[in-house]
């Protein structure tokens, strides 16, 4: 049903005469004339009497009105509800417990007005989609630029470098050390069952193992972070890798050790894509919000993979001794 037509026949109805409705609407009394006269065809009755004073809506006119008010509401509430910064934002984390969603927080935090919606696709394939229709505003990837072409009018910006962490039991080697240089990983096993072929982590973990001599071991189901938690924390062989922002809960019988990786510390860069026509205000909030904290930390004696988009691969000499496995 044209909208207009219905507009036009309101403002009619409300007036009197098509005249003052064409005043209303700022058109011409024959645009009104022609608008109420598709209006009837379609309905197929009259909703108009002519009179010397004017029109007066015919009974079908009065039964169509409270109805057509109806229409034109329901309009003005889908325009508002895409209307920039009416709706929440909707952005892609990829895993409620991981970084990204921390950030996230962080940033809801600083901007408590803001309304946002918190979804997680599986890789940055299906984001970029996402992004290109329109069904999310924005997501946190890493970019394997320039091996990964972004598509025409995707933005992407590094949004901050998260440190890794080893995550071991209590009898593992290395249970005992405050620290450890990815070097002295060689050799121990690390499990990772969670990393997909294809997606942009993998490429970042297969980087790292090359850089130095790991061995990243991702056979096995991945039943999730639980039963991942369980199985290290009773292995005096396996450890695995986690983000310093991972929310991990464990059971207080697992004694699981978070052990900082450095001399260099690995850092997994996390980006924000977006569409550059995408004119949300919460959006630019975001992105401010990114730019004013955007590393946290020092990119001295960090490493990251080459394709890291804006970032060359870093490595220092080993620090001082640390304390080693006991």
């Amino acid at each position: 049903m044209d909208l207009d037509a219905v507009r036009t026949f309101v403002a009619a109805a409300d007036a009197g005469r098509f005249q003052d409705a064409a005043a209303e609407l700022s058109i011409t009394q024959q645009a009104v004339s022609k608008r109420i006269a598709t209006l009837e065809k379609s309905l197929g009755v009259r909703l108009f009497t002519r009179t010397a004073r004017g029109a007066k809506p015919t009974v079908d006119g009065q039964a169509f009105l409270p109805h057509a008010r109806d229409l034109l509401r329901a309009e003005e509430r889908a325009v508002a509800a895409v209307r920039p910064g009416r709706r929440a934002l909707r952005v892609d984390v990829i895993g409620r417990r991981l970084g990204p969603a921390g950030r996230l927080g962080d940033f809801h935090r600083a901007h408590p007005g803001v309304e946002l919606d918190v979804v997680t696709l599986h890789d940055a394939d299906a984001a970029i989609d996402a992004i290109r229709a329109g069904t999310i505003d924005a997501s946190f990837r890493a970019v394997t630029m320039p091996g990964r072409q972004l598509p025409d009018g995707i933005g992407a910006v590094r949004a901050f470098d998260e440190p890794l962490q080893l995550l071991t039991g209590p009898a593992h080697a290395f249970a005992a050390a405050r620290t450890v240089a990815p070097a002295e990983l060689a050799g121990h096993r690390i499990w990772m069952p969670g990393l997909a072929p294809g997606t942009e982590w993998a490429a970042y973990y297969a980087d790292l193992a090359a850089a130095f001599a790991l061995t990243i071991e991702i056979t096995g189901p991945g039943f999730g972070t639980e039963p991942l938690l369980d199985t290290i924390a009773g292995s005096r062989s396996l450890a695995t890798l986690v983000g310093e922002r991972t929310r991990l809960v464990w059971p207080a019988d697992h004694g699981l050790r978070r052990i900082a990786v450095r001399d260099p510390t690995p850092v997994y860069p996390h980006s924000l894509l977006w569409h550059r026509d995408n004119p949300h205000p919460t959006l630019a909030a975001l992105r401010a919000h990114l730019r004013s904290g955007r590393l946290g930390h020092s990119d001295a004696g960090t490493w990251t993979p080459a394709w890291a988009a804006g970032s060359t691969p870093r490595s220092t000499p080993s620090g001082p001794d640390r304390p080693k496995a006991g």
